[in-house]
């Protein structure tokens, strides 16, 4: 058996846990924060056995892409300290970063 660990953008995650269940696969939804933008995101926790696995990770990559987005970074104000000004600027987002870990127990009571 293998545990998936999936963080994936939030506006990503009612799509895919959508996808996941109706290909009969249990998931467990944790809101999460991203660090780089500073956005909420959201870590899947799903739960295959090792046969199903591929399929799962094919779900995955197929809700989660990526795409560009303009986020607004601070850029300093030339001459002045401690002023600062939106800067727009591209960068990309969504798609997943995931790990697969084997688990050697599983019990549901």
């Amino acid at each position: 058996m293998k545990l998936i660990i999936a963080i994936i953008q939030d506006e990503d995650a009612s799509r895919l846990i959508n996808e996941l269940m109706t290909e009969g696969y249990r998931v467990t939804k944790l809101a999460t924060t991203g660090g780089f933008l500073r956005a909420g995101n959201t870590t899947l926790l799903v739960g295959v056995e090792d046969d199903k696995l591929e399929k799962a990770m094919e779900v995955i990559e197929k809700v989660c892409k990526s795409r560009k987005q303009i986020a607004s970074t601070p850029a300093p104000i030339s001459g002045t300290t401690g002023m600062y000004v939106p800067f727009p600027v591209e960068v990309t987002v969504g798609g997943a970063t995931i790990f697969v870990l084997d688990v050697e127990q599983f019990t549901k009571i």
